[in-house]
């Protein structure tokens, strides 16, 4: 499969202290002067679409801590070639940044949440922002965005009991939920050891509270997930199986993070770094040379390989 997917990483800051991401080993973030600047990040995007690469995902961290992110987006989205760009976000600033964002051209918007509760959101994060990220859904529906999804990582004993809850939301808004299996990533999230909630559990649920859904076909946008739609819904409902199922020969992305690391798969080390050619005067071929070299090596790395290990999801972005 052709590599046309970049996630860029904006920021390893984030404003939750989710369970299962930010790992309590973290010593700090990383120097404000190590992160690439705004025209750094939009350089290397464009050669990266000079490559090939056709969609961009801005990722964190909190991507919307970023400074200046509406008009990062405009940057970006002038690239030529480029055909979309999206977004994932916890959704805590969405609500003042949905119409922004999509003003400046950002095509589509991913909202990790997992939880309905409020209790149950302050245990998973630490946070009491449930309504700021409910508030987000809404402006984010209202704002023309071709797609909004939400991804519900499921945890069996902590959230497993809102499937439902999550699926129905699929039935009375233009919105597709996402269920992720719980995929262990760090020392921190390895302690999670019994929180796996299998998709064929998830999809049991589902149909025993609301009924059969019909199997949808292969659409862009999808990437690793099984879409299914119930009878009536505005929108759809997808299963990422990252635990049951092995999706590693369709993976068409790469990852850049915020100090321009490359790593051609989510469990591969940072094989490159932009940020010398950057910032040494690099001329625009030697930028695409150098990534054509890193689409060469994506295939040695899978994520049973050798390689894989520990993940700063905070950093990389997932």
């Amino acid at each position: 499969m052709g590599i046309d997917y970049l996630r860029i990483s904006l920021t390893d800051r984030c404003n939750l202290n989710c369970i299962y991401c930010t790992p309590l080993e973290k010593n700090g973030y990383l120097p404000h002067e190590d992160l690439l600047r705004h025209e750094e990040i939009a350089r290397a995007a464009a050669a990266f679409v000079r490559a090939g690469i056709k969609k961009i995902r801005l990722t964190g961290g909190e991507p919307l801590l970023k400074k200046g992110v509406v008009e990062l987006v405009r940057m970006i989205k002038a690239i030529p070639g480029l055909e979309e760009l999206v977004l994932t976000t916890n959704g805590i600033y969405l609500g003042e940044l949905a119409a922004p964002l999509r003003e400046a051209g950002l095509d589509r918007v991913n909202i990790s949440l997992d939880t309905l509760k409020k209790e149950t959101f302050k245990k998973i994060t630490g946070s009491d922002g449930l309504e700021k990220v409910r508030d987000g859904i809404m402006k984010s529906l209202k704002a023309g965005f071709t797609g909004v999804k939400l991804n519900v990582v499921i945890l069996k004993g902590i959230n497993d009991g809102e499937v439902a809850d999550f699926a129905k939301l699929s039935v009375e808004h233009l919105l597709d939920v996402r269920f992720i299996e719980f995929f262990p990533a760090n020392k921190r999230s390895a302690k999670l050891s019994e929180a796996l909630f299998t998709t064929a559990e998830t999809r049991g649920k589902i149909e025993r509270a609301l009924g059969p859904m019909a199997r949808q076909p292969s659409a862009r946008g999808d990437g690793p997930a099984s879409v299914y739609k119930l009878v009536g819904a505005k929108g759809k409902i997808g299963f990422i199986s990252g635990r049951s199922d092995y999706f590693c020969g369709s993976c068409n992305r790469i990852r850049m993070d915020c100090i321009g690391k490359v790593y051609p798969c989510l469990f591969s080390p940072a094989t490159h770094n932009l940020r010398a050619l950057l910032r040494g005067g690099a001329d625009d071929y030697a930028l695409f040379d150098y990534i054509k070299n890193i689409f060469l090596v994506k295939s040695s790395y899978k994520k049973d390989s050798p390689s894989s290990g520990h993940i700063e999801m905070s950093s990389i972005g997932g």
